[in-house]
């Protein structure tokens, strides 16, 4: 039990009560939100086979139009972030929200290449800043020793969408021929309509900061302000709190060039998993193979979702970060090389269950070291820096692999070459600072 600074001495606070009422206010929410983005993201990668097989596309087509969907994403990633800084979260995610879920649904009418590459590029032009957002809004909440694992629950949902879109996917995908409409047609827009309530809902329920909120007194206002204070000046986000301290630090390109390699990874994963599975399988129809397929994808996603909330919760209460990423880009380094072997759907599960684990349990101690350095307008920058870089990673991994497909007739070369790359992550990770100033200032 701790008490309250100077000035709240008359009301004792308990810190872990009131950082799990915060949380739980906060997350479960923050975590549906999650959700939706990734399933209007990702969901391209369920409907593939489908999309190949009746749009008569090329792996390369489809590696080149899930992956452009990260090159509006990067390019509008530091903008759409500082704006929500200036208008508010609250305002900002909403209209990130309703504007994809619209472009989402509208992938239904998609017909020939460039119609596929422009709703895919103007959807990450439409869902550009929240991430970086949703990062920076825990901030506002959870000083750094207890944003790993809060940063973890949070990305659970990059994890457990794939658990849910799966068999959503898989029942949508059976809708085929019903009204005129192909299955895919049906799954990106009755995926792609609750994102738009969803984000109406937000302008009602998500506030901007604990200032705005009602269910915190102004004691424990308060002491969280005080907290979060002490917090920032012990790791040297009070020292960098500029804009241009972002660009300044070499640690935040550092760290941009682990995460680049995580988001390869993901997007191989989330792309690519569903056609590396069927193209092991020997089972009936292409429709048929799509709705089974998407049923074998949930396993790696949750087994990823709860490691990625251990590796939080360890991370934190070890208060250390550098070794926890190394060791899960390690992890996720040995799936790929174990995928690029395999020669049956249950090894394949297997290997790309340990590359899930590996890279989503990154999350927590990646965003936990990358945000407690850095405050204000720098932090801002940071994450979207971070984010964007990122979002290149997220193009290159499905282009990348699409082209190898075509031009190998194998995913084996594309998941050596992410295997290597992981490898390279690792040991990057373990030179990042650790976060304390004097390194920091180095």
């Amino acid at each position: 039990m701790e008490v309250a600074p100077q000035g709240f001495e008359s009301a004792p606070i308990d810190p872990r009560a009131l950082y799990r009422r915060i949380t739980r206010r906060l997350i479960p929410y923050m975590f549906v939100l999650y959700i939706a983005a990734y399933v209007d993201r990702v969901n391209v990668g369920f409907a593939a086979m489908d999309i190949q097989r009746q749009l008569h596309f090329s792996n390369t087509v489809y590696g080149t139009g899930a992956g452009i969907f990260f090159l509006g994403y990067a390019l509008c990633d530091l903008p759409s972030t500082l704006l929500l800084r200036r208008v508010g979260t609250r305002l900002w995610i909403a209209r990130i929200m309703i504007s994809w879920g619209f472009i989402s649904a509208s992938m239904v009418f998609i017909t020939t290449p460039h119609s596929f590459y422009l709703l895919r590029l103007l959807l990450g032009v439409a869902e550009a800043g929240f991430v970086p957002g949703m990062l920076l809004y825990l901030t506002f909440w959870f000083p750094s020793h207890e944003r790993a694992r809060a940063v973890a629950k949070f990305m659970t949902a990059t994890s457990l969408a794939g658990v849910v879109g799966a068999p959503l996917s898989s029942a949508l995908l059976k809708l085929d021929g019903f009204h005129g409409f192909s299955g895919w047609q049906w799954l990106f827009l009755m995926e792609g309509v609750p994102t738009v309530l969803l984000g109406v809902s937000v302008l009602f329920i998500l506030k901007d900061s604990p200032d705005k909120v009602s269910w915190l007194s102004p004691v424990e206002k308060g002491w969280l302000k005080s907290e979060l204070a002490r917090d920032q000046a012990r790791y040297g986000a009070t020292v960098h709190h500029r804009l241009l301290d972002a660009f300044r630090m070499p640690a935040v390109w550092l760290l941009a060039g682990v995460y680049i390699v995580i988001q390869i990874g993901v997007y191989i994963v989330n792309l690519w998993m569903p056609l590396i599975l069927s193209s092991l399988s020997q089972k009936g129809a292409a429709a048929a193979s799509a709705s089974l397929i998407a049923r074998y994808a949930t396993v790696p996603y949750l087994l990823a979702a709860i490691f990625t909330v251990i590796i939080g919760r360890t991370s934190d209460r070890m208060n250390e970060r550098r070794w926890h990423l190394a060791g899960c880009m390690t992890l996720a380094a040995m799936g790929f090389v174990w995928a690029a072997r395999a020669d049956n759907i249950p090894v394949a599960l297997v290997a790309m269950s340990l590359v899930a684990i590996g890279l989503w349990s990154t999350m927590g101690p990646f965003w936990a070291l990358t945000t407690r350095m850095v405050g204000g307008a720098a932090a801002a920058g940071a994450v979207a820096t971070i984010t964007t870089i990122g979002g290149f990673g997220g193009f290159l991994g499905p282009y990348l692999t699409g082209l190898l497909r075509d031009l190998t007739h194998s995913f084996a070369g594309g998941l050596y070459a992410i295997g290597a790359l992981a490898i390279g992550a690792a040991l990057l990770a373990l030179t990042a600072p650790s976060g304390s100033r004097p390194e920091l200032q180095k």
